[in-house]
């Protein structure tokens, strides 16, 4: 017989065959069944009364020796790949019969000290499950009556709410193992291929028939909320982690700082990691990282968690009973006092769920309407990607109901913000619900763009559009934002009445808003946005491409142009502002578009009022000063805003009187409609609370006071294609090597992105007299030629992050001003150019990449590649020395002859499969990496000869990129060239050092393609498996923190 000491929160465990003679004097734990990922069980605490206990089985009889914790915790834990059976502590009285369908457990030798360490380590971990908060769910919660209630793709606000209830969406990953492991798996069992989903909240995978078994081995979704109870509401409570077992975890260990195994079989079974929903904490499975004591330790909620509302603060409240005292009859007193009281308590809506915060200044809680059919259907992944990163509760689909719910919900938390994710449009709603509640304080609103225009995001410095940058960046910014006023203006419509009555059916009498935040205008902009409204509504299907929309956009204008639809709208208007009129200037300069612009930005980010420094008359413009901008625009001055062009300024006024003769096509913000004739007062109707993007410092170490930014930096840059920033950008490695060198700028060390982007273009101006697809060579004294292309970079290149988030994102460039250079680099700035050309004679390697520097003194330079501080008067010192650059026609031809002779050499002893005299040619500094005239890799040619010992030499000396070079003639891989030969081994060597396998060729084949074509089952199977595998880790990289 063992016995296992415990600490105080472990309950003491008696184990081995004589059990029933002990007597136990302290509480038994029960745990709940441990499933095949063994996390979060229930328990529940039984008290012994003189009694005997029993080992019994719950279900199928299983041999398990129960070792005691600190046995286990003092070796390596190792999972199994399958769950234990399903057993519990139970309490048995002596003498009473047993009951049935339980049978006793017998204690045969012991089985493997894996499968005894996983029987209890899960168990262990099972004890946190739902005791840590201070109310069990009550039995109810836990129980479904309806199979279907078990999908859900929204939190459940409704009375019957289950406790831990998983919110699924729809998942195309094949290759992830369900969840509920093969014991319970009924895909398995039955042998077929099944739909499967993904919980957003704590992103496990099941089948969607398999998603009931979920309760069988007793795992729940972090929880979201908490019962009621007779403790004081306001009461502390503490949140603790919830453990979800990981086959694949990004990042490093907590504890060892080491990263997480990842090269195993596709369809391993194996526990790599240990990581917490809420904090996102990862440990490796193993005792020396993961400790058995941190189980019951309180979560700090992560990263965000001063957004993070916890769920001790969302309170579910059963509906109140009436006693039996309450439904005796009472003496009437008044009947008109019986009616009040009536009418009182049918006023007070009785609610399933309250808030009740703990106010602390630290605290910004944050809440979240996400609409997810804006700006080309992005919502819906965003709404996954908050509910992972926050309380599911706390972010709301707008297509299931409205902000105001959430609202009113919400509404008594103190220092609340607000996430808009949507268009201008989805930002207006919440505002006029905030207008309709009253909220005192009003909180204040940030912006996600969604939408198409995001005139109002990009005044706010969110950018036009999101992209790619990580969700937990843009909660950095949401709670470290600054808190601006939005001037809003109403519009009150009366009918004209002495306007001449047209027959139009189409005509209203009222606008589509009563109020705006952004501009109201009407002509020519609002024909061409009432076109696209009818046409969405008729064909939605269509419209879910943010750049198809505006491509439509683009074809609805210049249709409209040519048919002249606005011509003659000076004729049907009288605009009267602050009681001047500007009718006659208004016809005079024959304006077809009248806008009442209240923000800057206008039309997707142009600029009609301009800078009117030169002319005294108008102020710069303002979204706060109680002033609302008229602006006229003909077609020429239309055509010239994308430019940079303006409007013609009419006034900065306070009110606005305008009366229309004809129905005439009008806009809301966005909202259009055709409006009868009428007078339109507009006046300022208040001011509402708006998040502002501001510069954040996140990557300047503060070791100590003296830490200062330095005076210059000496910064290289480097441009990436499109093509390899898709394929790559999840792999920083490979996207570094993949990088093309522009050259070194020299920029005062406070740069923001727009001051590099001047140094920058200045740089491109020095190779102006260049061919785009020429080389430079750069020659050092004893060093051989290193070539280079030099071709210009595109207007559309953009900046790359590649220091805050695991992988690259691009950077709006409407946000450069907002982002310091020292935040996004650490040895390089990377830039995306969408119209890239790589050429074949790129083939250097990033540690044989020329340096070109723009410093003051000259144009270029030649140093050290890596990022350095240069003093304010080291300008002197950043002149070249002995590097010299030779852009004679002469010397280019001479080293493009001598590459050619070397690649002569290389292919010939690769066809010779002499790998010594490869060796020795790789010794003597023969480069590795050079094409021939068709675009092949010395790669290529080893893989046709199929020699394994040669394609592993190469794969061991060379630089990676070449697993992914394309020739000229078919556009094929090394590894599309392996799987059309059936070289399996080979292609197992390019699969493990990295090669894609969804890159196409010009056939549009993958590898797996070309071995189906040259009918190797085998091989297509295992490039197929793979290939999955590369699609399941993207996915996860996706949505990882």
């Amino acid at each position: 017989m063992r016995r296992s000491r415990t600490s105080s929160r472990q309950q003491h465990i008696q184990t081995g065959p004589n059990l029933s003679e002990t007597a136990c004097k302290k509480p038994l734990i029960t745990p709940g069944s441990p499933g095949e990922d063994g996390v979060n069980r229930a328990g529940t605490l039984k008290k012994p009364r003189s009694t005997c206990h029993t080992l019994t089985m719950m279900s199928e009889p299983a041999v398990v020796e129960r070792p005691a914790l600190e046995d286990v915790a003092e070796e390596e834990d190792v999972f199994a790949a399958e769950g234990s059976s399903c057993c519990q502590v139970v309490e048995k009285r002596v003498g009473c019969p047993q009951e049935e369908g339980e049978k006793q457990l017998t204690y045969p030798p012991p089985v493997p000290l894996a499968f005894r360490k996983q029987v209890s380590y899960r168990k262990a971990i099972a004890k946190s499950s739902l005791h840590q908060l201070p109310c069990e769910p009550s039995t109810s919660s836990l129980n479904r009556t309806d199979p279907e209630a078990n999908i859900r793709s929204t939190a459940d606000w409704t009375e019957s709410a289950v406790y831990g209830d998983h919110i699924w969406f729809e998942t195309n990953v094949s290759g992830d193992y369900c969840y509920v492991g093969e014991q319970h798996c009924i895909a398995r069992a039955l042998q077929k291929s099944v739909s499967r989903k993904k919980c957003a909240a704590c992103k496990i995978v099941a089948h969607t028939i398999c998603i009931e078994q979920l309760e069988k081995i007793n795992f729940r979704c972090k929880p979201s909320f908490r019962e009621s109870s007779s403790r004081n509401l306001r009461e502390p409570i503490i949140v603790r982690h919830h453990w979800v077992h990981r086959r694949r975890q990004e990042g490093k260990c907590k504890q060892c700082g080491k990263g997480f195994q990842q090269k195993f079989t596709f369809h391993s079974k194996e526990i790599v990691a240990i990581s917490c929903s809420w904090c996102k904490q990862a440990y490796h499975n193993k005792m020396s990282c993961f400790m058995l004591q941190q189980i019951e330790e309180p979560c700090p909620i992560g990263a965000h968690a001063a957004l993070v509302v916890p769920p001790t603060w969302i309170i579910r409240v059963r509906r109140h009973q009436s006693s039996m005292k309450s439904s005796k009859k009472k003496k009437r007193t008044s009947f008109k006092r019986k009616s009040s009281k009536k009418g009182a308590e049918e006023g007070r809506l009785w609610k399933p769920f309250i808030i009740r915060p703990i106010p602390s200044p630290l605290m910004k809680p944050l809440l979240v309407f996400v609409n997810p059919k804006s700006g080309g259907n992005q919502g819906t992944k965003i709404l996954q990607s908050l509910m992972w990163n926050l309380n599911p509760r706390q972010v709301f689909d707008l297509s299931q109901a409205g902000p105001k719910e959430g609202l009113e919900l919400y509404r008594k938390v103190h220092n609340l913000r607000i996430l808009a994710c949507g268009g201008d449009g989805t930002v207006g709603w919440i505002l006029s619900c905030l207008d309709e509640l009253a909220l005192n304080p009003q909180p204040p609103v940030a912006v996600l763009p969604l939408g198409t225009g995001n005139d109002l995001a990009r005044t706010l410095n969110w950018g036009g559009g999101y992209t790619d940058e990580p969700l937990s960046k843009i909660l950095s910014h949401v709670e470290d934002g600054t808190v601006v006023q939005l001037d809003r203006w109403s519009l009150r419509v009366e009918p004209n009445h002495t306007a001449g009555a047209e027959p139009d059916e189409q005509q209203n009498d009222k606008l589509p808003l009563d109020v705006f935040n952004n501009y109201f205008s009407l002509g020519f902009d609002a024909h061409v946005t009432l076109e696209f409204h009818e046409s969405r509504e008729a064909n939605p299907e269509k419209f879910n491409s943010r750049f198809r929309n505006k491509m439509f956009y683009a074809g609805t204008a210049f249709s409209d142009f040519l048919m002249g639809s606005s011509k003659d709208l000076s004729k049907h208007i009288k605009v009267v502002c602050d009681g001047t009129d500007l009718t006659s200037k208004v016809q005079d300069l024959k304006l077809q578009c009248l806008v009442f612009l209240n923000i800057p930005r206008y039309c997707a980010g142009t600029t009609p009022w301009g800078n009117p420094s030169e002319h005294h008359d108008f102020e710069p413009q303002r979204h706060d000063d109680g002033y609302i901008e008229v602006i006229g625009f003909t077609m020429t001055s239309l055509a010239t805003l994308q430019v940079g062009g303006h409007g013609e300024r009419l006034s900065q006024c306070r009110e606005v009187t305008l009366t229309t003769t004809k129905p005439l096509p009008v806009q809301v913000d966005g909202e259009p409609c055709r409006l009868a004739p009428s007078v339109i007062y507009i006046s300022l109707r208040n001011q509402a609370n708006m998040i502002q993007k501001t510069k954040r410092r996140t990557s300047i170490p503060h070791l100590n006071d003296q830490q200062h930014v330095p005076d210059r930096l000496r910064i290289r840059v480097s441009r990436i294609s499109m093509a390899d920033y898709e394929a790559l950008h999840y792999d920083k490695d490979k996207l570094r090597q993949a990088s093309i060198p522009v050259g070194l700028i020299v920029v005062p060390g406070d740069s923001d992105l727009e001051t590099c982007r001047e140094h920058i273009q200045r740089l491109q101006e020095d190779f102006c007299s260049l061919s785009p697809f020429k080389y430079l060579e750069l020659q050092e004294e004893a060093a051989k030629p290193k070539t280079f292309s030099c071709q210009r970079l595109s207007p559309k290149w953009c900046f790359l992050d590649s220091t805050t988030a695991d992988r690259f994102y691009r950077i709006d460039r409407a946000q450069e001003h907002l982002n310091y250079v020292s935040e996004i680099s650490q040895e390089e700035i990377f830039i995306l150019d969408p119209e890239l050309v790589v050429m074949a004679a790129v083939g250097t390697s990033p540690s044989t990449m020329p340096d070109l520097v723009n410093p003051t003194s000259s144009p270029i330079n030649s140093r050290s590649l890596q990022t350095q501080s240069v003093s304010s008067g080291s300008s002197e010192a950043a002149a070249p020395e002995t590097s010299k650059l030779c852009r004679q026609e002469s010397s280019q031809k001479t080293a493009e002859i001598q590459q050619g002779k070397e690649m002569e050499r290389l292919i010939e002893c690769v066809k010779n499969k002499d790998v010594k005299k490869l060796q020795e040619l790789h010794t003597k500094g023969t480069d590795l990496t050079s094409l021939d005239e068709s675009g092949c890799s010395l790669l290529h040619h080893a893989v046709h000869t199929g020699c394994k010992e040669m394609v592993r030499f190469i794969l061991d000396n060379a630089p990676s990129d070449l697993l992914d070079v394309t020739d000229h003639l078919n556009g094929e891989t090394v590894l599309h060239q392996a799987a059309a030969l059936c070289h399996r081994t080979i292609c197992h060597y390019l699969v493990e050092a990295g090669a894609s396998l969804m890159k196409t060729d010009m056939q549009g084949d993958t590898p797996k393609d070309k071995a189906e074509k040259a009918h190797d089952a085998e091989l297509a199977a295992y490039l197929g498996n793979r290939q999955h595998y590369q699609m399941i880790q993207r996915e996860d990289q996706e949505t990882t923190v």
